[in-house]
């Protein structure tokens, strides 16, 4: 005969006793909206909300810890005097490196970046081909809000090309053809005139004071003598060009090693170094090796939307890039998963943007 199953097995395997946590383990708890509307105070509380809330805090605090290491002096052994590169020249006690894929500056972004570059808050920019032009054909013609929806066909017979919910007609393209080409030219010649080697930067660098233009990002790393390195430059509208130049008016050449000993270079003479990268694919990867020749970053943030399971490096977690040593062992990186278009400006509100007004403030006070 059987005997009737006990309900004392089940209690113990449901109420299995808890090992007590350490008293510093932080409790869950979100923001309290009977304070009032106050943004600053609901973003501290994303830290102790759980899930990507709290890894926005993580990330909010990492960046910060960039922020104060640039702000140490360096020492008389430490400054670059003898580095006659002014754009790979020692400027802080932390050199930051910030990579974006293309569509950061198709979209808003771009403003936050510029910001960024405006103020001298990064050492070092990586992007594709996608993230110069985008930023430069902005200055010619707007990029306008469209729909995911909308019919790729009937957009083609338009002549408006669609990025996501972003939309370009073609005659931007056109523009930027006609503004690129005489640059090109000019290149050319100062290349036969002089001997000098074109690199990507060096040649976005040229293109950057050639628009002229406070809202672009090009346009602020050239005046603030910040590199932005891409080594994929053909890889878009610019290698369309190029094309279409080198067939016209053949002779350009850029040098990508002469790029790859500068950006190495930086990470190899930095006192401490910050990545911070929003996508994935050549740009992220791009930075982590550079800072591999330095036995690893101090501080990094990763924002994307990429998962891991198929190996692939832009769905790496930091510590992956730390068994390869592009991250050091004792630093404490951070991932978001999540869009960098709605998290991205939110974490510089509370980190950069937030550090500048507040100097601005205290200035004006004095």
């Amino acid at each position: 005969m059987e005997q009737a199953p006990t309900i004392s097995g089940a209690e113990e395997a449901v109420f299995v006793k808890s090992e007590q946590l350490p008293e510093n383990t932080p409790q869950v708890k979100g923001y309290d909206w009977n304070k009032g509307i106050d943004y600053h105070e609901l973003l501290n509380a994303y830290k102790y909300s759980g899930f990507q809330a709290t890894n926005f805090g993580l990330a909010v605090d990492e960046i910060n810890k960039m922020i104060a290491s640039r702000k140490v002096p360096l020492n008389d052994e430490q400054i670059d005097e003898l580095e006659d590169d002014e754009f790979i020249k020692r400027k802080s006690s932390c050199t930051v490196f910030l990579g974006y894929t293309s569509n950061m500056s198709s979209c808003g972004i771009r403003d936050t970046i510029r910001f960024l570059v405006q103020h001298k808050m990064v050492d070092c920019i990586v992007t594709s081909a996608g993230g110069v032009e985008e930023d430069i054909i902005k200055c010619l013609a707007p990029t306008y809000v469209g729909s995911f929806r909308l019919d790729g066909r009937t957009l083609r017979d338009k002549g408006i090309n669609r990025i996501g919910n972003l939309l370009v007609p073609n005659n931007n393209y056109c523009l930027f053809e006609d503004w690129l080409m005489p640059k090109l030219d000019e290149m050319l010649q100062i290349q036969k005139d002089t001997g000098m080697v074109w690199t990507p930067s060096k040649a976005i660098s040229y293109l950057g004071e050639a628009i002229n233009d406070p809202s672009s990002i090009c346009y602020w790393a050239a005046k603030n003598k910040i590199p932005i390195f891409s080594p994929a430059l053909t890889d878009g509208s610019l290698g369309d060009m190029m094309y279409f130049h080198s067939v016209r008016n053949p002779g350009l050449v850029l040098d990508i090693i002469q790029d790859l000993r500068r950006i190495n270079t930086m990470a190899v003479k930095a006192v401490n170094t910050g990545m911070i990268i929003l996508g994935g694919g050549l740009i992220k990867h791009h930075i982590c090796n550079a800072n591999l020749m330095r036995n690893g970053a101090d501080y990094s943030v990763y924002v994307n939307t990429a998962s891991e399971f198929d190996g692939s490096d832009s769905g790496a977690q930091p510590d992956e890039a730390i068994s390869w040593g592009k991250i050091k062992k004792e630093a404490h990186p951070v991932k978001i998963y999540a869009d960098a278009s709605l998290v991205f400006p939110l974490l510089v509100g509370e980190t950069f943007a937030r550090d500048y007004h507040s100097n601005v403030a205290e200035t004006k006070a004095d």
